[in-house]
């Protein structure tokens, strides 16, 4: 095993303080006074220094339990690469949402068996689904402050291109040394650049489907109760980590066994109840609470408007192919979901940043931010110019906007052959240079990863969506005003600035007929062979996917040189935006959640919904009966109804709430969590397993962009709800003597990772 440490607090101290927010009071469950949401997601580094807020909420426990990664609770969270998850037994069993194992039930579904409808349960451990190539479970080991080895000593006066590259080079460096070990690296940046941390983690390569209950549970309710309350939703399944018979992290085989990770959380069969304290621990994916104004300004009022126009477009397309053939609805079914659920998201944000003055807040706190600035002649000297800076950049970048968010999207659409094409290409243009001087995105680290996505790919791609898809694209470029042709496409196509509907329709029509006949990039076996040739060979092939890549590629490099040098200018600008944030306030300034590991924690609680509503903190078995019609989404399996029924007459279980007289479903929190959080494990102050968080209130969606202390709420399922459906539903007793009949951590020797 290789030796890790947690991060050493001592050097942590000055980060922690400055994110510690001022102590409130205290407000208890009962009361008549607006509760407030607990914001904050923090490094678990950081728990430790939030100790006695904790103990006012009424916890008992060891705050530092938080700061020990390799310790119970944390060494059992983990990341599936997107979704949270946690370990649950000392067998690798891993519990996470239902809907973040959709592909693994897409890669094993078949029109005659659609696992996506009917869900899955392995009684043994050889009737377990591989979950196909590109699968991972990232158990974060150790985080070390690097700050001084990537931005230490830098040369104030480096033009932005340069300081770019000057970061982007230590990076590397960094990454290639914590990698030495064995471990997967990442170098990510705190507080708009002013903190870098070293996150090393083990990478479990070989995960499987265990169980996932029907659609009927997993998914009731679908994008009709998407981001509501009340929920009825049992948003979880189960995977399993292997590895070799030896104890490493290998590639998917017959012969690996269980991962025995060393420690697992207990599943409470008491879940949670109104009033609790509980903590969120998983992988927070982003929030821009400490984005300057303009830059959220244009997100809602272009780039998100234009997401809910091309969303709700995409979305029609699709469902209408998946009418017409029961195979291509198997491949874009997550898409579909993917889609819906970014839609109902973003008309959530939005509403609540106009409607809800979310948005006017923050150009009001940036006003005062700068008449705080300019209020002192020092201050002002010396950070008078960085907003100034910073916006623009935002309209430097708004300029070109939809021309190159068009290019992007016909360039490399994700799931596309387009996409395909971008990747084997670039990939043959990298590969002849010295790694260090290799995109990070291609480094010989990332190849294995990039030759799994191509086949794991052969599951969702679907010529049909590819060319409505593109049609729908292609219609918008060339609408595109005479300034900001994309001249490539006007060439092979046969566009022009001004050309009617009808004839630019032909044209992209019989465009899309020759590319889409001319490229092989549909067979796996044509892609992953293209991953081992050299750019002359890959042009040779004349296919029209990788001519069409070939061509459009001085275009997208381009935007990338142009994103590198911005990105320089804010390497530059960042940490003196974030210094004036935490002199303004104090120090009372929490991180943007960035995709690393994080700790949020919360009550069980309702909240006034509006005017004469609220909003109770959980539900039961009863408003699944009450909701359930027998078609989706709310098609509640006949299974399930019927072992409702066989409660009502008075069959004892030890799931049930006396004070609801049912089984809770799921239930509310004031926890601070955002995309990526779905699957985290929720805990009690015991640190034992009592939810997983999977979604969030439609009122308070905005919270990415402007924290909304008092309406904020989260939504987990209860683990009631989970252990009961395995137990009268689907029969799964089998894990359920795995997960509670062992105790939680073992301090035998571990195998080598």
């Amino acid at each position: 095993m290789h030796e890790v440490t947690t991060c050493d607090l001592t050097t942590l101290k000055p980060f922690i303080r400055a994110f510690v927010p001022v102590c409130v009071p205290v407000v208890m469950f009962v009361t008549s006074r607006p509760v407030t949401a607990d914001e904050g997601m923090w490094m678990p580094q950081q728990i430790p220094a939030l100790a006695s807020k904790l103990e006012a909420l009424g916890f008992t426990g060891d705050a530092s339990a938080f700061a020990d990664l390799t310790g119970y609770p944390m060494g059992a969270i983990v990341s599936l690469g997107g979704c949270s998850a946690s370990f649950v037994s000392p067998d690798g069993l891993i519990a996470t949402n239902h809907h973040c194992v959709q592909r693994s039930l897409q890669y094993n579904s078949t029109p005659e068996r659609n696992l996506m409808e009917q869900g899955f349960l392995a009684k043994t451990r050889s009737d377990e689904l591989w979950n196909g190539p590109g699968s991972r479970v990232f158990v974060t080991v150790s985080v070390r402050d690097v700050t001084d080895d990537i931005v230490g000593k830098l040369d104030p006066m480096l033009a932005d291109r340069m300081r770019f590259e000057a970061v982007e080079k230590r990076v590397k460096q960094q990454t290639a040394a914590g990698e030495q070990g064995g471990l997967r690296c990442t170098i990510a940046s705190f507080f708009e650049g002013k903190k870098w941390f070293e996150i090393s983690q083990m990478e479990i390569e070989d995960v499987r489907l265990v169980y996932a209950p029907a659609a009927g549970i997993g998914n009731f309710g679908g994008e009709v109760d998407n981001w509501q309350w009340p929920r009825h939703t049992g948003d979880f399944s189960f995977y399993r980590a292997y590895v070799s018979p030896a104890g490493k992290a290998v590639a998917y085989a017959k012969e690996n066994v269980p991962y025995r990770p060393k420690h697992w959380l207990r599943v409470s069969p008491r879940g949670a109840n109104p009033g609790d304290l509980i903590f969120v621990a998983g992988y927070p994916g982003r929030t821009s609470r400490l984005t300057p104004y303009a830059e959220v300004q244009q997100t809602v009022e272009w780039s998100m408007p234009r997401t809910v126009k091309r969303n709700t477009d995409q979305i029609a397309l699709l469902e209408k192919l998946s009418m017409e053939d029961q195979e291509t609805a198997i491949r874009v079914a997550p898409r579909l979901r993917g889609l819906h659920n970014s839609l109902t998201k973003t008309q959530g944000v939005i509403k609540g940043m106009h409607q809800g003055g979310l948005l006017a807040e923050r150009e009001a706190h940036e006003k005062s931010l700068l008449a705080w600035i300019d209020a002192d002649p020092k201050r002002k000297a010396d950070s008078g110019d960085v907003l100034p800076a910073l916006n623009a950049l935002v309209a430097d970048r708004a300029r070109t906007r939809e021309r190159d968010a068009l290019l992007a999207e016909v360039a490399g659409g994700t799931g596309s052959v387009m996409g395909a094409a971008q990747t084997i290409y670039r990939l043959s243009i990298e590969k002849p240079k010295s790694d260090m001087n290799r995109d990070p995105e291609y480094q010989e680290r990332n190849w294995s990863r990039l030759r799994e996505a191509q086949d794991r790919l052969q599951r969702s791609l679907d010529v049909k969506a590819d060319r409505v898809l593109m049609t729908y694209s292609l219609a918008e470029v060339a609408k595109l005003p005479a300034s900001q042709r994309i001249d490539v496409l006007d060439h092979e196509i046969g566009l022009a600035a001004g050309m009617g509907e009808a004839e630019a329709g032909k044209a992209i029509d019989a465009f899309l007929g020759k590319l889409l006949a001319g490229t092989r990039l549909y067979q796996k076996d044509v892609r992953l062979a293209c991953h081992d040739m050299s750019t002359a060979d890959l042009l040779a092939m004349n296919d029209t996917a990788i001519m069409l890549t070939a061509a459009l590629y001085p275009l997208t490099e381009a935007n990338r040189e142009k994103a590198k040098e911005r990105s320089g200018a804010t390497y530059r600008l960042g940490p003196r935006y974030a210094e004036v944030l935490l002199a303004r306030h104090g120090g009372a300034v929490a991180p943007d959640a960035n995709g690393t590991l994080r700790v949020a924690y919360g009550q069980v609680m309702g909240v006034p919904a509006r005017d004469g509503l609220r909003y109770l903190p959980q539900t039961t078995l009863q408003g699944i009966v009450e909701k359930a019609t027998g078609a989706s989404p709310f098609n509640a399996p006949a299974a399930e109804l019927a072992a409702i029924q066989a409660l009502r007459a008075g069959k004892m279980t030890p799931y049930l709430d006396p004070q609801l007289n049912d089984v809770p479903v799921d239930f509310l929190s004031t926890v601070d969590t955002t995309g990526g959080n779905s699957g985290s494990a929720t805990l009690n102050s015991k640190g034992e397993l009592v939810g997983l968080l999977f979604d969030g209130t439609y009122d308070t969606v905005a919270s990415d962009y402007r924290f909304d202390p008092v309406r904020t709420r989260s939504i987990h399922v209860d683990t009631r709800y989970m252990l009961w459906t395995m137990a009268e539903v689907d029969g799964a007793t089998n894990l359920l003597d795995e997960i509670n009949g062992l105790p939680r951590s073992v301090d035998a020797p571990q195998p080598t990772h």
